[in-house]
């Protein structure tokens, strides 16, 4: 078993390019290392304990909080490639070489690019609740950053359908975040919210030609989970990931939002465990 599971792995600290980033890091060692990679306006707390040491069962598992979010220091850049510049930065600062990456929403943004600017450092990519580079509805004028001010209310809107099963599966998500006790992350600042909303939407514009040609250069083994009934980034997203990811497969979760990954974590954990083996 595992030294450290997400509730009490601890928080280490690294400078990169004189900016202190907070991570995480636990699981079982062996097999390419896995880094994970964050939704908007969340920190290292946020991510679900069932996921991560589902998946630190497999390998080991990173998580970090961006520049200017929560643990980490410096300023959150507004753009996804600068973004992503600063996540390969704290790659090499950590010495991780090759390693598996999995990316949720502006995770998954992020997640494609680095794929893109860096191939020799992935070696797999896992994409959550994502789109592509001028998706469909990607600009996201309904978000605000007001939105924030009630994350339950948000989270169980968001992340999960009106249904019975589903919300059940929100509440239920909502306690295991809350799982870790000591330690905890530090809140996401409303600045840092703000820039990474601005990445989010320029990210989301649609070019004015070769509009997908971004990911027919992303050689790397794909694999696309969305829930069916996401409000958050249109399912059609995903289906266009996998259309133009020339080596990508598609799994669609019934009856399921932004967080269909949490809502069917049994299942997601399998798929998972079958991709990345």
């Amino acid at each position: 078993m595992p030294e450290h599971t997400h509730e009490n792995a601890p928080t280490h600290h690294i400078q990169v390019a004189g900016v202190k980033i907070a991570y995480r890091r636990f699981g079982k060692p062996g097999a390419s290392p896995l880094l994970l990679l964050n939704f908007f306006a969340a920190n290292m707390d946020d991510w679900d304990p069932r996921i991560t040491n589902g998946l630190a069962a497999l390998r080991e598992v990173i998580i970090l909080d961006y520049p200017g979010v929560a643990g980490s220091g410096g300023q959150t850049p507004t753009t996804v490639p600068a973004m992503t510049n600063d996540l390969a930065s704290f790659c090499n600062a950590i010495n991780l070489k090759i390693f598996d990456v999995l990316g949720f929403s502006l995770g998954g943004m992020i997640a494609q690019q680095l794929a893109l600017d860096h191939p020799d450092m992935v070696r797999r990519i896992i994409l959550l609740g994502t789109g592509p580079r001028g998706g469909e509805g990607m600009t996201f004028t309904d978000l605000s950053i007001e939105d924030l001010d009630d994350p339950v209310a948000l989270v169980l809107h968001a992340f999960f359908t009106p249904s019975q099963i589903s919300q059940a599966a929100g509440h239920a998500y909502l306690e295991r975040i809350q799982l870790r006790k000591a330690n905890r992350d530090a809140g996401v600042a409303r600045q840092a919210a703000i820039s990474q909303l601005e990445a989010i939407r320029e990210f989301g514009v649609i070019p004015s030609e070769n509009r997908f040609a971004m990911l027919g250069k992303i050689q790397h083994p794909a694999l696309v989970v969305h829930g069916n009934k996401d409000v958050v980034v249109m399912p059609i997203n995903a289906f266009l990931l996998a259309q133009h990811l020339p080596n990508a497969q598609l799994m669609m979760y019934p009856e399921a939002s932004h967080g269909a990954q949490s809502q069917h974590a049994e299942v997601f954990l399998e798929h998972a465990r079958l991709f990345l083996n």
